[in-house]
């Protein structure tokens, strides 16, 4: 029984440092972009996957959030808060993932 409970809190533990591990890389900015689109750009509800997302693209489409040429119920007031070179930051980033990652 203590052998197994030495195993299983090894586990978590390693399992808690990877999962950390995954989000620390991750640019500081694009946890921002979580609550809707889940970790890692994984896709959540409604919000679509980000993970894999053309990097010229998902910078097009935040434009046309910024300039209110994209229907949205959100991004059109989020997109204008950032930078241009934020934007790139995290369009570099989901098309560096692969999807389900």
């Amino acid at each position: 029984m203590k052998k197994l409970a030495l195993v299983l809190g090894f586990a978590m533990t390693f399992g808690t440092f990877q999962m950390a591990n995954a989000q620390e890389a991750a640019p500081m900015i694009a946890q921002s972009c979580a609550g809707c689109h889940g970790q890692a750009g994984a896709g959540q509800g409604s919000s679509p996957v980000l993970a894999g997302y053309d990097a010229e693209d998902f910078v097009r489409v935040w434009h046309e959030f910024r300039a209110n040429e994209r229907p949205a119920t959100i991004m059109n007031r989020i997109a204008p808060g950032f930078t241009d070179d934020e934007v790139a930051e995290l369009a570099a980033y989901f098309a560096s993932l692969q999807q389900g990652e």
